[in-house]
């Protein structure tokens, strides 16, 4: 009990920043900088949202709470619910995204939009994909968007059977070749990058703001 409890802590945390990232998205608001400000109170140390959780632990432990007690942890559940729904939510970004770049380009179809996935690991710097958001999201945009799908993935040297389309690339090649490219995972290789002015950017870890 002491295990799950330690992860549904950290889950419940990430929930309430996905959470405010959503708010923020809806009101125009940058949630990295709002963070950083309520931050600067003693007492308050907001995490950082990103496009879901992943891994073994965190996105599993806190279902054993919840399905033992369903009457009492109403908040543990709806933290893995706010946190399962934030790939639904990116990948619906992702389209919002593809619509605009699509009225703002007459001449171009869906067919000749490429996307680059910057990110497949369930957190940075490793090549662990159980349960990662990232790669669900990179997996189903692979087989919903018509166009070109690239993959940036550092730690990885192919890209894994679930992936039914796409190209594994380096990130400098993404970068040259891609018309929208979607930050998933802030991997320190990618912290350095320079997104050009004309690529369209959805960073879900802050990274690029």
């Amino acid at each position: 009990m002491a295990k799950l409890t330690e992860n549904s802590f950290r889950d419940v945390n990430i929930a309430f920043a996905n959470e405010l990232s959503i708010i923020c998205d809806e009101l125009d608001i940058n949630v990295w900088e709002l963070i950083s400000l309520a931050n600067r109170h003693p007492r308050v140390n907001i995490l950082q949202p990103g496009p879901g959780v992943g891994g073994h632990c965190i996105a599993v432990d806190p279902w054993f709470i919840v399905s033992k007690t369903p009457e009492q942890a109403r908040l543990i559940r709806t933290a893995r619910e706010v946190n399962d729904g934030k790939p639904r939510w990116v990948l619906d970004k992702v389209q919002q995204t593809i619509g605009q770049f699509l009225i703002a380009n007459p001449d171009r179809s869906a067919r000749e939009i490429t996307i680059a996935c910057f990110g497949l690991a369930f957190k940075p710097d490793i090549d662990d994909l159980r349960e990662s958001p990232a790669l669900a999201i990179a997996s189903k945009l692979s087989s919903q968007h018509p166009g070109t799908t690239l993959f940036v993935e550092p730690n990885i040297a192919q890209l894994p059977k679930n992936i039914a389309e796409g190209v594994l690339v380096d990130a400098t090649t993404a970068l040259a070749q891609a018309d929208i490219a979607v930050l998933l995972v802030d991997h320190v290789a990618f912290r350095s990058l320079a997104p050009s002015d004309e690529l369209v950017v959805i960073d879900t870890r802050g990274i690029w703001r």
